[in-house]
């Protein structure tokens, strides 16, 4: 019997235990993963995990033995996205284990353990014990037959791990997770719990792992990265301070945070930092004041509107991308058209625009206007439209410049393509690209823009 060591958090604690390994040995292993970058770099550990257990990826076409389907249940569409998922693995991997975990699968275990050929179901709680519920299930540990694990909310106290790239360039360091905010349309703290992060120090201990491996670039994640330190007592800015300092890494980018969690004194370390990008990510989801206190946001359109004047005064080139919700409950037209106006005079770059979906136990129910369907994607056009306008506009500025970008490995049949300090996205030619230039940084003179507006051409110099 071969025997591996593992870092099991069953019980509240986490704690090594040894685990058999030759169930392991020799199997196959598909992945999907829904929703956010927290879900593909929790995906992405996993699948580490199983390798280091003696188990590899499946190729395209080849049945696997084990399929893990990492869920989220952000809206309506993407709970029927993730029941198609997990029906779909099943039908091309017959006799497959099935585990599904992520959001959906703490929200609806009892639904998503009744659909046809799901072995597993993984709460937010249980899924950093994965390969201890395997080696449970394949080695006749248990008996009892259950076929779901998942706590209450109020109980969910482990934090997994996550710092991988999967077959990515850019690493997804997992900083926090969970979120105490309870928004009136969001189901997230129902499905992750209450926010809990590790200590700076176990983070840089995996910044320093990841630029061992020769990673450049990292992106924190997480549900509401800038609560940082709610259990350890430590700050987010001395997280981003610790992280500056690891050798090797060239360059951080920040995921999310919430605009009364971005703080004058991170705006101001950013700009003169080492290895940290001029590129913020802020959700917004509304323009309207109105429409703010009925979501329960944690700040007004005046103290956004203050944020991206901070950023711009100190890094006039900063990207800076905006999430928007738009036709949730009590947004009128009025509302909405103040939403527009609003994000018309910012100097903002790029917008990520949602339509609102009703969520089975939000007390956004109780909001009594509603906004129809049509309505919802003439608005969600609309934005989109100003988001396109003002990308365009952005990229235009650095276009003849020169610029230092790191390439990613290109997906089969599309172009090479990186990323600027200011995320602009550059794609090479066929006649340019080079495999060598994977996980590089390299110095290229930005010309126009591709056909598809999406990135500017660039030529190697």
């Amino acid at each position: 019997m071969k025997k591996k060591q593992y870092l099991c958090a069953r019980k509240h604690s986490a704690r090594i235990v040894m685990i058999d390994s030759s169930a392991f040995q020799g199997k196959k292993a598909a992945y999907f993963t829904l929703g956010c970058k927290l879900n593909f770099s929790e995906t992405s550990t996993f699948g580490k995990m199983l390798q280091e257990f003696g188990v590899s990826t499946a190729r395209k076409g080849e049945k696997a033995d084990i399929c893990l389907i990492n869920t989220c249940s952000v809206t309506d569409v993407a709970d029927q996205k993730c029941r198609q998922a997990i029906r779909r693995l099943v039908r091309e991997n017959p006799g497959a284990f099935v585990v599904v975990t992520g959001c959906y699968a703490q929200l609806e275990a009892d639904e998503v353990a009744a659909i046809d050929g799901v072995s597993l179901v993984l709460g937010s709680d249980e899924k950093a014990s994965l390969i201890q519920f395997l080696s449970d299930a394949w080695t006749g540990n248990t008996n009892t037959g259950q076929k779901y694990f998942r706590k209450k909310t109020k109980d969910i106290k482990s934090f997994a791990p996550s710092c991988s790239r999967g077959n990515r360039t850019r690493y997804f360091l997992k900083v926090q997770d969970g979120c105490d905010y309870f928004c009136t349309y969001c189901t997230i703290p129902y499905a992750r719990g209450f926010s809990r992060n590790p200590t700076i120090a176990s983070l840089v201990a995996q910044a320093e792992g990841a630029a061992a491996e020769g990673g450049k670039e990292i992106v924190l994640t997480g549900v509401n990265i800038g609560d940082f330190g709610k259990t350890t007592g430590e700050k987010f800015i001395d997280l981003v301070k610790a992280l500056d300092e690891v050798g090797g890494i060239s360059r951080y980018r920040i995921s999310s945070l919430e605009p009364d969690l971005l703080s004058d004194e991170l705006i101001e370390y950013c700009a003169n930092s080492r290895a940290f990008m001029p590129h913020f990510h802020i959700p917004l989801q509304s323009g309207s004041d109105t429409v703010l206190q009925l979501m329960h946001r944690h700040y007004n359109a005046q103290l956004f509107a203050d944020k991206i004047h901070k950023i711009k005064e100190l890094m006039p080139d900063a990207f800076i991308g905006v999430d928007v919700m738009v036709g949730c409950r009590g947004e009128t037209p009025e509302c909405f058209e103040e939403t527009f106006d609003f994000l018309n005079r910012l100097d903002i770059t790029q917008l990520h625009v949602f339509p609102y979906s009703e969520r089975p136990g939000t007390s956004a129910l109780s909001i009594p206007y509603i906004v129809a369907d049509k309505d919802k994607k003439l608005r969600s056009k609309r934005l989109l439209d100003l988001s396109a306008q003002k990308t365009e506009a952005f990229y235009r500025r650095y276009i003849g410049d020169e610029a230092e970008v790191l390439f990613e490995k290109a997906p089969r049949g599309r172009a090479m393509h990186g990323f600027t300090r200011n995320y602009v996205r550059v794609e090479l030619s066929p006649k340019e690209a080079d495999p060598s230039y994977d996980n590089q940084l390299v110095k290229v003179s930005l010309g126009e823009l591709t056909p598809d507006r999406q990135a500017l051409k660039a030529i190697i110099i």
